[in-house]
């Protein structure tokens, strides 16, 4: 796999989309990488105690999980680094390249996880090799979203993108979805101390077993950029994105901020209901099941309707429902904890996101042209995600900790989603724009 850009007769010559079939192959494909990439990612969240206490040997046990979340914000620190590199050279060498070099790192990352023994075989080198993993994930996640984002709305027909393009964001539900059912297996299964001590790395071989699934179906996507698309280097799709495109890389950032701290609220529900809530790992783990259909039907049903009605309309207002729901719902959980009210909360804040959350991997991208949208929105969602989500976990456990309020993240919850539709009322209606 070559980073160097591709001649106009190169790319001409490539498999661009033509059938009906080969659009269905491509979203296939990307949805399932797509989806393969998230549960590698995201299931170190639902296994974030166990992992803690095997890799930081800490006393107090919220020293612990604090290590621990923020071992798993570590790896977002890398992500606008994987979108500059794999952005730039799907812009220059085609997505297909892109998508497939993403999937294969992460697989990296994951191995690494997986494999590598605690603090006490390895001492200090634990922990430091499962930083070096989740560096490595955040990599290949930085570079994934903004390949799988840009191909999905090329790849659709042009009065479909919003449905279309939402497969993106619902492939991080089925993540979530595959993630709680391996956790529940796992946790059905195995006794506690076995799952402490080695189970937790079964959920991560789960995902190096399926990625050779991931990789084979996107060797064969159709590309979908053409010879008049591509800069010659990374340095002048920079140039341009940031000469010309400035207002909307900085709505980009702060229209994701919302969406962001939204979902990893939600995904820090099985850590917090274990902690904060005292409730047992079963019901705990309740969460990804519940996360993972709020955002997959409310996401697709989002896009559908962007494409009868507009973007904005379906970005903004779920997002005020939001704001005004967050503080009630976690009044709810923390007056009556147990496994139905932390699934209906749950339920309420990823599906009230979900109904946006997909359009965000629309709308923006939509407003950048091909030559630059890959780097671009994989830059934009990177930089969002990488100081908001990378934070959101670490930020949650310090302000329960530190004020003792256990209702401190609607607050956080709801500041965050403000920002977000400030951002998008001053972002431009996509919908029926060429993108080209």
């Amino acid at each position: 796999m070559s980073d160097q850009p591709l001649t106009a007769d190169q790319i001409v010559s490539a498999p661009l989309l033509g059938s009906s079939m080969s659009r269905r192959h491509g979203i296939v494909a990307v949805t399932i990488g797509n989806t393969i990439e998230y549960y590698d990612f995201t299931v170190y969240t639902f296994f974030a105690v166990m992992i803690g206490r095997q890799f930081f040997p800490v006393d107090n046990p919220w020293g612990n999980l604090l290590l621990s979340v923020a071992t798993f914000g570590v790896g977002f620190l890398t992500r606008p680094l994987g979108a500059i590199f794999i952005g730039a050279l799907a812009d220059r060498a085609g997505r297909r390249a892109a998508l497939n070099l993403s999937i294969v790192l992460m697989a990296l990352g994951t191995a690494l996880i997986a494999l590598t023994p605690g603090y006490a075989t390895l001492g200090l080198a634990a922990p430091i090799l499962l930083v070096v993993g989740r560096l490595l994930q955040g990599f290949a996640a930085g570079g994934e979203i903004g390949s799988a984002a840009s191909y999905m709305i090329e790849v659709a027909p042009p009065a479909e993108r919003g449905y279309f393009g939402s497969w993106t964001n619902a492939g991080q539900g089925l993540a979530l979805i595959l993630a709680g059912v391996v956790a529940m297996i796992l946790t059905t299964v195995l006794p506690q101390a076995a799952l402490e001590s080695w189970g937790w790395r079964v959920a991560f071989l789960v995902g190096l077993v399926i990625v050779p699934v991931g990789v084979y179906v996107r060797r064969h996507i159709p590309e979908t950029i053409d010879g008049a698309s591509v800069h010659g280097s990374a340095g002048a799709v920079l140039k341009e994105l940031f000469g010309s495109h400035l207002r909307t890389v900085t709505l980009g950032v702060l229209t994701i901020v919302g969406g962001t701290v939204s979902y990893f609220v939600s995904t820090y529900m099985t850590s917090y209901a274990i902690a904060t809530l005292h409730l047992p790992a079963s019901a705990a783990l309740v969460v990804p099941f519940v996360a993972g259909v709020s955002v997959v039907i409310p996401t697709l049903f989002g896009g559908w309707l962007s494409d009868r009605i507009g973007r904005k309309p379906v970005l903004i207002w779920p997002r005020v429902v939001l704001i005004l729901a967050a503080y009630p719902a976690f009044m709810y959980l923390t007056a009556q904890p147990s496994a139905l009210s932390l699934a209906l909360m749950t339920a309420v804040i990823m599906g009230l996101h979900s109904l946006s959350g997909g359009l965000m991997l629309v709308l923006v991208p939509e407003l950048l042209p091909r030559a630059v949208r890959t780097t671009g929105f994989a830059m934009i969602y990177a930089v969002g995600v990488c100081v908001f989500g990378g934070s959101t976990q670490v930020v949650l456990t310090w302000l329960i900790q530190a004020t003792g309020n256990p209702l401190s993240p609607a607050y956080y919850l709801m500041l965050a989603n403000a920002i977000s539709v400030v951002a998008m009322l001053m972002l431009e209606e996509s919908k029926g724009r060429a993108l080209d």
